[in-house]
């Protein structure tokens, strides 16, 4: 899954909590983690974009000096952990692959003067169970996949360990639920 680019990510026609999706580029960028993580994770919930942050993140996560790793990006990673419980852990319900889940029938419209419209329908674009369920269980993947990454980092730094230790028992022991 660590292959996709981020200018291929149509970002300004996926959701945060706070809108589109558009700035997220240069805050990836800028690594603004706590900002991101207000974009990728709210009051338990995972959005759009969670999962293709995750995925560009993670991806550089795996080429970074242990020492350029903050404790903001750490937590970051420890906040969509905590929100994928028992509840989204079946795969069975949701989109067969992550690149699915760029579907058109998924993404907003280019044009975002209707999105409040959009956000007062019953279910809004993107938001249909099968994709939404796909948000948790691929950023559930991405995270598993960072797991020796995590390790890595924790074994040779020592100002994040404890963060590190909390969110590799954390997916740890989802990974023995969900299996």
């Amino acid at each position: 899954m660590l292959n996709q680019n981020i200018s291929n990510i149509p970002w300004q026609q996926l959701t945060t909590p706070y809108g589109r999706g558009t700035d997220i580029p240069r805050l990836i960028e800028q690594e603004q983690y706590q900002e991101l993580t207000e974009l990728i994770e709210h009051q338990g919930t995972l959005w759009q974009v969670t999962p293709w942050v995750l995925l560009i993140l993670l991806k550089k996560l795996s080429s970074k000096n242990v020492k350029e790793v903050s404790l903001a990006e750490i937590e970051l990673y420890l906040a969509v952990a905590h929100a994928i419980t028992e509840d989204y852990q079946d795969s069975t319900h949701n989109v067969s692959t992550m690149q699915e889940l760029l579907d058109t029938k998924y993404l907003w419209v280019e044009n975002d003067e209707d999105d409040e419209l959009e956000w007062e329908e019953d279910t809004p674009r993107g938001y249909e169970p099968e994709a939404f369920l796909g948000y948790y269980y691929f950023s559930f993947l991405l995270l598993q996949e960072a797991i020796p990454v995590f390790t890595a980092i924790k074994a040779r730094t020592k100002s994040t360990t404890e963060e590190l230790e909390e969110l590799l028992a954390l997916l740890k022991h989802q990974k023995k639920k969900w299996i």
